[in-house]
This record gives C-alpha cells, sequence and structure tokens, in this order.
C-alpha cells in the first residue's frame, strides 16, 4: 500500500513565516505551525475557509517589561490586550487578541522582540477572531468596576452555570454571585452536528453587557440576576427555565453541567441528608462561564486564554483587600507537566504578587487508568516504539506531544500510518513536515522544534492527526488504527522521554464528537489492578499510570488535589482515576522538574461501587453523580474559604 506523501512545513499564511526555513519553528508553538499547516481544518472545522483576521493568544513578558511597555511599544491596529490587565502591576502575561501585522513587527522591530519572552496560540473561532471592545492603550488607566467584594470571596471558572438554583441563594432568596461574566457571544455551541449556518449575537439587553475591561463576552451583576429572578418568580416560585431562557443562557437548558455541580460542592448548602452550613455556603461568589471554545477545543490552547481572562475578571470585581479562592474545575493531559507552561507560570505570578490574597485549587486529573502517558529512558542506540490507538468517529483532531530534556538532539521520530508497513520519513530534531493526501490536505504532521514555546526546559515534538470522521464534505479526514511512533537515540549518551495524549473527552453534559486515543502495550496490565506491577521500575511497558497529571495543575503555587474514596476497599482508598500520593513509580527516572503528586487529597467516589460524588443539577432541587477530582478540588476550595 502507497503511503501518504510527506511535504515540508509551509509559509504561513496568516503569519508570513516560512516554517521550512532553518532554525523558524524552534520557540515557538507548535500547535500555531500546526494550523496554519492545515489551514486552522481544526479550529474552524472544515478546510477552505479564508484564515482568522484576528487571533487570540497568550504572551509571556521577559522579566524586565511588563504590559504598560508592550502596549507602548505596540499598535491597537494589529495587538489588542484586554485593560484588565493594568490592575497588576509587575505582571508579565497578557492575553490579546493579534493581526498579520503584529508577526511581521516581531520580525522587523527588534524592540517589540525583546519585550516578548513567548507566546501560545489560542482558539481562532468566532468571536475571537474579532477585535476587542476598548483595549488599552498607552493612555488607558485601570478600569474601576462598581461593586467590589470585599471579606471572603470564592470565584469559578467553568462551564454551565447554573447561578439562579437555590444551592447558591442566600437566606433572603437573593443570589450570591455578584458578578457574572460569560465568555460566548453567540446562542447555541458550535460543535459537530450542530454548526449553526448563521451565527446569532446574544442580546445585551437580556444577557448583559460588554464588561469595559475584558471587550468580549456579556456580564451580569447580582442586582441584574435578581431583578430577572424577580421577573419570573410567580407566587413565590421561580421559573429557572423561563429564566435562563430570557437570559440565552442555552447551555442551561440541560439537566446536568459541570459547572454546576462543580460549584455546588464548592459553596452549596448540599442536601437534605448532609446539609452545609459554613463560611462557603454563605460567602459572596464571582462566577466566570467559559468560553464554548473550551469544551470543543482538543490542543488546550483556549483554555490557556480563557482561564487567564477569568482570572483577570475575578481579581478585578474584588477590592484589594478581599481573601480570594478560585477553583478551576478544567484541564488537559499534555504540557511540559513541570510548572512552565505558560498559564502555569501565570497563575504562579499572580498568587506571588498579590502576596497571600489570592488561593487557586484545581484537579490533579482523571487519567490514572487512561493510558495517555509513556516514559522510557533511550540509551545509546536504543530505540521505544509507541502504538498510539487512534479510535473511529472522532470527530476531532488528536495530539501527541512527546517532551524531551535539553541536550536530546540525537533522538530520531518515525511514523508508520495505521495500515501501512513502511514508516514516513525520521524526523530530526529542528524539523518538521505534513503528509498529505491526494488532494494535498494534511492527514497528520510531526513539528519537533529545538525549543517550544510550551515549556521552558528541553523541547516538544507535536504530532497532530485529523479526525478520523465527519458528516462534512469539506472537513478532511484520516485513517483511525494504530499509529506507530518510534523514538531512536542515535547519540553516545542515554536520554529519557515522556509522551502525552492530550485530552479528548468530554465534560459532563456536553457533546463534542471527541474521543479518547491512548497507547497500547502487550506488557500494559489492563486488568484495572493498581497493585500490578504497571509503574514498577523493572516494567518493560513504556506506558505509565504515574505521571498522568492534569497540565493546568504542576504549577508551584496553586494546589492540585487528587481523588480518594469516601469508603476504602481492599484494594484500597484512592479513586481508580486519581494520581497517588505517594507515588508508586517515584524511583523511576524523570524529566528534571516534573510533578507527579498532588499537595492533597478528597473525596469524589463514594465507595468502589459508587463512582462520583453527589452535587446540584442544573435545576433547583436536583443532584447528579460525577466522578473525577473535578469534584475532589473544590471540597478542597471549600476548605480554602472557610479556613481563611
Amino acid at each position: 500500500m502507497s503511503g501518504p506523501i510527506w511535504q515540508p512545513l509551509p509559509t504561513g499564511e496568516f503569519t508570513g513565516i516560512d516554517w521550512n526555513a532553518p532554525g523558524a519553528i524552534d520557540g515557538e508553538d507548535p500547535y500555531l505551525i500546526w494550523a496554519e499547516a492545515d489551514q486552522f481544518a481544526g479550529y474552524h472545522l472544515g478546510r477552505g475557509k479564508r484564515p482568522p483576521k484576528w487571533l487570540p493568544i497568550v504572551i509571556e513578558l521577559t522579566s524586565e517589561a511588563d504590559v504598560p511597555a508592550l502596549v507602548a511599544a505596540s499598535s491597537t491596529a494589529w495587538l489588542q490586550i484586554p485593560r484588565v490587565y493594568l490592575n497588576v502591576p509587575g505582571l508579565r502575561f497578557c492575553t490579546a487578541r493579534v493581526k498579520k501585522r503584529f508577526f511581521d513587527q516581531l520580525r522587523s522591530n527588534p524592540h517589540l522582540r525583546s519585550l516578548i519572552l513567548r507566546f501560545e496560540l489560542g482558539l481562532p473561532v468566532g468571536h475571537h477572531t474579532h477585535p476587542l471592545i476598548d483595549p488599552c492603550t498607552p493612555e488607558s488607566q485601570p478600569v474601576s468596576a462598581p461593586g467590589l467584594l470585599d471579606g471572603k470571596v470564592l470565584g469559578l471558572i467553568d462551564g454551565g452555570l447554573a447561578f439562579a438554583n437555590d444551592q447558591f441563594l442566600d437566606a433572603l432568596g437573593h443570589t450570591r454571585v455578584k458578578h457574572f461574566w460569560r465568555q460566548d457571544d453567540t446562542v447555541n455551541g458550535n460543535w459537530p452536528g450542530n454548526q449553526p449556518h448563521h451565527c446569532v449575537p446574544l442580546d445585551p439587553a437580556r444577557a448583559g453587557p460588554t464588561p469595559d475591561d475584558m471587550g468580549y463576552g456579556h456580564e451580569l451583576s447580582g442586582a441584574d440576576i435578581d431583578a430577572t429572578m424577580a421577573t419570573y418568580t410567580r407566587h413565590g416560585q421561580l421559573d429557572e427555565d423561563a429564566l435562563y431562557a430570557h437570559l440565552q443562557l442555552w447551555d442551561l437548558t440541560r439537566p446536568v453541567n459541570h459547572g454546576t455541580h462543580v460549584m455546588s460542592l464548592a459553596c452549596g448548602k448540599g442536601n437534605l441528608l448532609h446539609p452545609m452550613d459554613d463560611e462557603a455556603s454563605r460567602c459572596d461568589l464571582v462566577a466566570v462561564q467559559l468560553d464554548w471554545s473550551n469544551v470543543l477545543d482538543t490542543s488546550g490552547g483556549a483554555m490557556n486564554v480563557s482561564v487567564l481572562d477569568g482570572l483577570m475578571y475575578i481579581l478585578a470585581r474584588c477590592a484589594p483587600s478581599a481573601q480570594l479562592v478560585v477553583n478551576i474545575s478544567w484541564g488537559t493531559l499534555a504540557g511540559p507537566h513541570d510548572g512552565t507552561s505558560v498559564l502555569e507560570a501565570a497563575m504562579d505570578q499572580l498568587v506571588a504578587l498579590l502576596g497571600g490574597r489570592l488561593q487557586i485549587a484545581v484537579p490533579a486529573g482523571n487519567a490514572y487508568q487512561s493510558r495517555t502517558h509513556a516514559n522510557a529512558t533511550l540509551p545509546p542506540g536504543g530505540s521505544v516504539a509507541l502504538h498510539w490507538r487512534v479510535q473511529p468517529d472522532d470527530r476531532t483532531e488528536s495530539y501527541l506531544e512527546i517532551w524531551l530534556p535539553a541536550g536530546a538532539q540525537n533522538v530520531r521520530i518515525s511514523v508508520t500510518p495505521p495500515g501501512h508497513t513502511q514508516p514516513l520519513p525520521p524526523m530530526a530534531m529542528g524539523q518538521g513536515g505534513t503528509w498529505v493526501n491526494a488532494q494535498g490536505a494534511p492527514l497528520c504532521g510531526l513539528i519537533y522544534p529545538t525549543t517550544s514555546a510550551l515549556g521552558s526546559h528541553g523541547t516538544c515534538a507535536l504530532l497532530a492527526l485529523a479526525p478520523t470522521f465527519s458528516r462534512r464534505r469539506s472537513v478532511v479526514t484520516g485513517p483511525f488504527g494504530t499509529w506507530k511512533v518510534v523514538l531512536s537515540n542515535t547519540g553516545a549518551t542515554s536520554t529519557l522521554f515522556d509522551a502525552y495524549i492530550e485530552r479528548d473527552d468530554v465534560a459532563i453534559g456536553q457533546n463534542t464528537g471527541a474521543r479518547q486515543s491512548y497507547l497500547e502495550d502487550v506488557f500494559y496490565d489492563t486488568s484495572g489492578n493498581l497493585g500490578a506491577f504497571v509503574d514498577h521500575a523493572d516494567n518493560p511497558t513504556p506506558v505509565r499510570r504515574s505521571g498522568t497529571f492534569n497540565s493546568l495543575s504542576t504549577g508551584q503555587n496553586t494546589v492540585s488535589v487528587g481523588g480518594l474514596r469516601a469508603q476504602s476497599s481492599a484494594g484500597g482508598h484512592f479513586a481508580l482515576y486519581s494520581p497517588r500520593k505517594p507515588d508508586p513509580d517515584a524511583g523511576r527516572p524523570q524529566r528534571p522538574g516534573v510533578k507527579k503528586v498532588p499537595e492533597t487529597l478528597r473525596p469524589c467516589d463514594d465507595n468502589p461501587a459508587l463512582w462520583g460524588v453527589l452535587g446540584a443539577g442544573s435545576r433547583s432541587g436536583s443532584v447528579v453523580r460525577l466522578a473525577g477530582t473535578s469534584s475532589a478540588a473544590p471540597l478542597e476550595a471549600r476548605a480554602m474559604v472557610n479556613d481563611l
């Protein structure tokens, strides 16, 4: 069988960068390179469309720079930063919308280049490709929002937040959510099978105005929510369906939402069997409902922009004297896992700059049994083969990141697609290419820079795959089955690697057409026996349970939370999907700084027979069961609030 055709990386239509030039991919975001190679097909959900006019990115500045310096060195004609980033002096991180000219300026303006350490791509769909409203200019001053909160405040960043649920009302029936920002701008979600021909903008008179300091989305104050609740209350009973319909909160038509469940665990009143009466059940709340792109995007890039903007919004709604805890039960699987991703570094600096006024709880991840991580040492002249099983009917792109420490320049990577006996041309560090079908559309791509913007240590090679199924003719699909990825060490010294498959499943209550891929190995014990030799030092399989950590949760100043069973069994008290503490693989060689053990543990399963814990459904009085460390993190956030 003939294989796909190998092609070098093209010149980017948006960035204007010849990615095939020597050194062009080094230090850059490989997801941006892949997006340009396949014409943003994974972001527009189909090829052939025009490139976006604006791209959302997240930026880390050099140690000598800050946001005002970047604003002074640029123009809002091609770089736009939300004004909220002026609120924290000394902050070296921000999000931005950039036009093509931004990349031209990076090449021609040495001063601008000297300010920017690295940047990552967000998700260029919908309103993210539009300019911001009232972005930063050199004359801009921080925006002082009305109704700043003081005392103990809990912030929530999640999706599907049913703020009118009685779990989040005070004793007088008023909402405790004093500020609510929804990041989306249109009615209905743009997922496979539900792409509207024309996206209908939200009505600001109903969804709320765009906050001046954010430049996109819609904001409701607590007074707005209370007034609308009063309008839809008859004989003392709130019609929640009518309320959410009026506010155009289309995702809350679902009976179950991830964010509502998480929020109830963090600050709800409990249920009749387990009522809760504590500081967290009475404190003021600030809620950020993530843009739908965070559910749709399997690269994780949308999360970096949306979560950082969400954190800045929450901080901007609190007085300088407020004591703030934020829960972020979100995350991805790939990344450096050493705290050097842009978002993790940004959260670490925010916590440090605010001197203890901000605490952030994050889940440790649910992939312990998912076979999404491989770790092995490559001896001189040796090789390791990974077998990556990509599933049929996967309507999203799939990604495998291979992380190597500094000094691993002699590692070659070769890929054999399903159904083929001959590998594609092997790649050395500093190279990249795509493998295209007869029409020239990429089925997969490998970008292998010497350094990567995704982390600060070593490098990351990205293997990106097209979806395996679509009902739309414009979507290019690739083969499903087992992709063989071989890492070969041609040098004279040993090195090691970590391979992480990016998350490609969906949050409870959602539907994106995603299907999680995984690694296969003949020596991997799939029985579910946590006492098996899978993570022992002498185990021959490279597939590891240990190290399957949420890539949002490996920072130095955030609190990662693993999962426990409330009632243990003979097999132990850990939730089967959660990272352990202590780590059973502690003696295995690892890249410097990699984090594998959560700071703390909280219950997220009742017992071996009943996975998950009970929390609120979308409507008042309803309860649902949600398993995962997404349930453990809000319990820790609740304890943080109570301990303030």
